[in-house]
């Protein structure tokens, strides 16, 4: 049984198909949000940073959203895969102070992840921003008008009026939440953000770690971020709110003597563009816009094989409540049994040869 299922659209598939991958096909890598299904791609982050992407020297732009930032940002570090490793081991360590039977606060939750991300970052901002080769984006959910600061009544009412808003369309939630990214000052975003209403602001120093925790920041588990420096005041959310899982204009990107493909290690076969989007399926499908897209993917008979045959997801929280150490085990043995999915990966990259594909 394979562990790795590999989807492409029209133009990367036929480029696997004749060429197969290489390094330096890839210009953008985006990383979704899905907090901790996102554990069983730590394996092959750690191959794609740490081993492979360094065989090749064109830029490219790493683009994320909630974990999927936290995960892009530790691969700019100078040691990608030492970074990754303890990323993995910290979010499988996570335990929150809480009255038992209940779950933590908003408050706590939001202190102690900010004192991880804090560990992670703190004093080396300057090495993930000047990687030499690797340009970071973090997408974040700037909240418009009752959402512009988080508040007991104001969170609900103004989430409330983003549901009903998305329902109608995905581009009528912008007058609730406004997706904000946070961008490499070296090169712009390589791709057009019409799709939805945006902002692009610098990412510095100074705002890289508020901007990482608010890209993580899911609302009502954590408190949002205020006022991120550089970036127009208000209340910051979890950048999956907006962007799930980065369903952008990716065909758009200019490639001129390059392939231009964009390589997206992710969790499932599909790219739902953001988080209120899970249940409508029809905004699931594939589009235009993933011409040039390549999916590395869990095989669904792979998956089946994980405690609980499941991905671990945040409901784990809830399922051994306090029982932490069983949650913690079944944690580590996805990630153990996810360097399946790099070995495979590795194996395939390695002939050069033709690569079959399966349609998005």
């Amino acid at each position: 049984m394979q562990a790795l299922r590999i989807l492409a659209g029209p133009r990367a598939r036929a480029h696997l198909r004749e060429r197969g991958l290489s390094p330096q096909d890839v210009s953008v890598m985006p990383a979704a949000a899905g907090g901790p299904k996102g554990l069983v791609l730590n394996p092959l982050d750690r191959f794609l940073f740490g081993h492979w992407l360094p065989q090749s020297s064109q830029v490219v732009h790493l683009l994320g959203a909630s974990i999927g930032a936290w995960r892009m940002a530790a691969a700019c570090r100078a040691d990608a895969d030492a970074a990754l490793a303890r990323l993995a081991a910290d979010y499988i360590a996570q335990d929150y102070e809480h009255v038992p039977g209940r779950q933590p606060t908003a408050a706590v939750v939001s202190r102690d992840f900010g004192l991880k991300l804090a560990k992670h970052f703190g004093g080396v901002e300057a090495e993930v921003l000047s990687h030499p080769r690797l340009r970071l984006h973090v997408f974040t959910s700037r909240g418009r008008h009752v959402l512009n600061r988080e508040g007991r009544w104001r969170t609900p009412l103004g989430y409330g009026g983003a549901f009903v808003s998305n329902l109608l369309a995905r581009r009528a939630m912008g007058a609730w939440l406004e997706r904000v990214v946070f961008s490499d000052l070296r090169d712009p975003l390589p791709l057009p953000l019409h799709d939805y209403r945006s902002r692009q602001v610098g990412l510095t120093a100074a705002n890289l770690q508020p901007a990482v925790l608010a890209s993580c920041s899911i609302p009502f588990w954590l408190q949002a971020v205020h006022d991120i420096p550089g970036a127009p005041p208000g209340a910051y959310w979890d950048g999956g709110i907006t962007d799930y899982h980065l369903h952008l204009r990716y065909d758009r990107m200019p490639h001129e003597g390059s392939a231009g493909l964009v390589l997206y290690p992710h969790f499932q076969p599909t790219l739902v563009p953001g988080w209120l989007d899970k249940m409508l399926m029809h905004r699931h499908c594939a589009t235009a816009a993933l011409d040039n897209v390549v999916v590395l993917a869990p095989r669904p008979e792979w998956i089946a094989t994980l405690p609980g045959a499941k991905l671990p997801d945040r409901a784990d929280f809830q399922t051994w409540a306090d029982d932490v150490p069983t949650r913690m085990a079944a944690w580590a043995r996805a990630l153990a049994e996810s360097q399946r999915l790099a070995d495979e990966f590795a194996a395939l990259v390695q002939t050069g040869r033709s690569i079959a594909a399966e349609s998005l």
